[in-house]
């Protein structure tokens, strides 16, 4: 295991924001849209396991692992879980999960099916979504809004949060523009990342990288920055600003 002092992700920070995080199920992902100088090469994926320190302004709020699996039939499962440990969230004893189960196509990552839980204290709140190419619609069950409980049409290359966030680091090359379409949660929309020119200076813990930084500049109520090393399959680093503050995710250790 390689250990990177404190400190990583993309979807993690959605969960703890306030969106309702999941836990695992079968979920995939769309193929991936990238606007680039040169198409980059397709990478092949492999199971990797990272474990994340979860600040809020600073400070420390918690935990999160990310972990990719690989599954029989050519598919893969990728499962992101945050727990609350510090705070006023740690009282509630805040556990959010979030799996989605996918396949690749020659046009991408393609998620199949999704699982998210929510855990409070005195509450549960879980969402199912499957995606039916058959039909190209998805359609989420469970606690969801009744304002999202109506099928939404899929196009080519669609995506969820997670599985956006792997297409990013495969697709990131120094001064790339980054297209997806976002279909998740009952809701679609177009994303757009642009990719730093030049790679920037990061140190997580006592270990320093040149990571290139990534912004998603369309797409997204928050700001939201990743800073990638092509060599560590997850972000390094993650920040999120809102109304509330910064919140930022930081690469521990992964395997």
């Amino acid at each position: 295991m390689k250990s990177l002092a404190s400190p990583l992700l993309l979807a993690a920070l959605v969960v703890v924001a306030g969106a309702c995080p999941a836990v695992a199920q079968q979920a995939s992902a769309p193929a991936t849209t990238t606007v680039a100088a040169a198409e980059p090469a397709v990478q092949a994926l492999f199971p990797f396991n990272a474990r994340y320190a979860v600040f809020r302004d600073g400070k420390p709020l918690g935990d999160a692992t990310l972990e990719l699996v690989a599954l029989d039939h050519a598919r893969w499962r990728i499962d992101l879980r945050i727990e609350a440990t510090h705070g006023l969230m740690s009282l509630a004893n805040l556990d959010l999960q979030q799996s989605t189960v996918f396949d690749e196509t020659p046009g991408g990552f393609r998620p199949l099916s999704q699982a998210t839980v929510r855990k409070a204290l005195f509450s549960r709140k879980q969402i199912t979504g499957t995606y039916d190419w058959s039909r190209n619609l998805a359609q989420w069950t469970g606690d969801v809004k009744k304002t999202r409980r109506a099928p939404v049409p899929l196009q080519a290359g669609d995506m969820n949060a997670l599985l956006i966030n792997l297409a990013m680091l495969r697709d990131a090359a120094p001064g790339a523009t980054l297209r997806y379409r976002f279909v998740d949660d009952g809701r679609a929309r177009d994303q757009e990342y642009r990719v730093s020119a030049a790679r920037e200076p990061q140190v997580v813990d006592d270990l320093a990288y040149a990571a290139l930084r990534v912004d998603r500049v369309r797409g997204g109520g928050n700001a939201t920055t990743f800073w990638v090393v092509e060599s560590v399959p997850t972000p390094v680093r993650i920040v999120q600003h809102d109304d509330d503050g910064d919140l930022e995710l930081q690469l521990v250790a992964y395997q």
